[in-house]
């Protein structure tokens, strides 16, 4: 039987191998905001000739913005974001792009203010404040019957910080190095991560709550290692089911849902690895009360 619990502490450093970067990375650059939470307007627009980023972008500059964000849909369909454009400057920008590509039709155009966003974003925290309530209270409800139900609940939550931070710090790296921004579709990528983190590490959870009844001679470090050994090959089967779908989705769907879908294939592959390595494990660590070790200097070996 493969002791994955057993090799916990290889697990925890891996995931701190991932997580710290991106704290990092997100106290040195922050989260990089697109319109949706900093106001501003966007432009879709189609033309009769393939469109250069670069030269978008430089039409933008001329105009006085030139730190417009600007991505491509097909050869001819540009996507611009930028600060809040007054209808005479739009038209104006429309105007010297048309003379360089040709005619264009407006696909899109949208202008957001800063309030909306801010009203979005409040909204998502306390969302998510309010789930990971709810998920504690669930948890240790449906568990009361098994010693320590608290535990699991807050082990859940904890696998699901797990998968919000790894997501966060993916967020600021991208942002840095491939200039991606985060908008409202990240903020439904985040929740719906979050959904699929505890989903998972319920199953891993309810398969131990099941085996501690049956094996109750048995550690229980040995009962938590067996049980997410038995719910392996579900968990991975229905994950990568997920994931091949939105890998497709990611090389097929098109760049307004490419962020989108990066961010939910990166978060379902964080969240399996959570609810499998670090979960059940945080339970064994909680129930040996392991944290009274940690700093413990070892013995000297006696002499001989």
């Amino acid at each position: 039987m493969f002791d994955i619990i057993g090799r916990r502490y290889w697990f925890f450093g891996l995931s701190l191998l991932v997580i710290v970067p991106g704290l990092i990375a997100l106290a040195l650059w922050g989260i990089p905001l697109s319109i949706d939470f900093t106001g501003g307007t966007l432009l879709e627009l189609q033309f009769t000739k393939s469109v250069d980023i670069s030269q978008v972008r430089g039409v933008y500059a001329a105009h006085g913005f030139g730190d417009s964000t600007v991505q491509t849909s097909g050869a001819n369909i540009a996507i611009i974001r930028s600060k809040e454009l007054a209808v005479d400057q739009k038209q104006a920008i429309v105007a010297d792009l048309e003379k360089v590509y040709g005619p264009s039709t407006k696909l899109s155009d949208e202008t957001v203010g800063p309030a909306v966003g801010q009203e979005v974003a409040r909204s998502a925290a306390l969302a998510v404040a309010l789930a990971a309530i709810g998920i504690l209270l669930y948890i240790t409800f449906s568990f009361r019957r098994v010693d320590h139900a608290l535990r699991y609940g807050v082990a859940a939550i904890i696998a699901m910080i797990h998968d919000i931070l790894v997501i966060l710090g993916l967020a600021a790296i991208l942002g840095k190095v491939l200039g991606w921004e985060v908008d409202a579709l990240f903020l439904t990528a985040l929740l719906t991560v979050a959904s699929f983190s505890v989903h998972d590490t319920i199953v891993v959870f309810d398969r131990i709550r099941e085996n501690s009844g049956i094996y109750r001679r048995e550690a229980y470090e040995t009962v938590v290692n067996h049980s997410v050994v038995q719910t392996l090959d579900r968990s991975i089967n229905t994950q990568l089911t997920v994931m091949l779908t939105l890998l497709a989705l990611a090389l097929f769907g098109g760049v307004t849902i490419n962020h989108f879908v990066v961010v939910l294939l990166i978060g379902v592959f964080s969240g399996t690895y959570s609810s499998i390595f670090n979960a059940a494990a945080l339970l064994v660590v909680w129930e040996n009360r392991e944290w009274r070790t940690w700093f413990r200097r070892k013995p000297a070996p006696a002499a001989s």
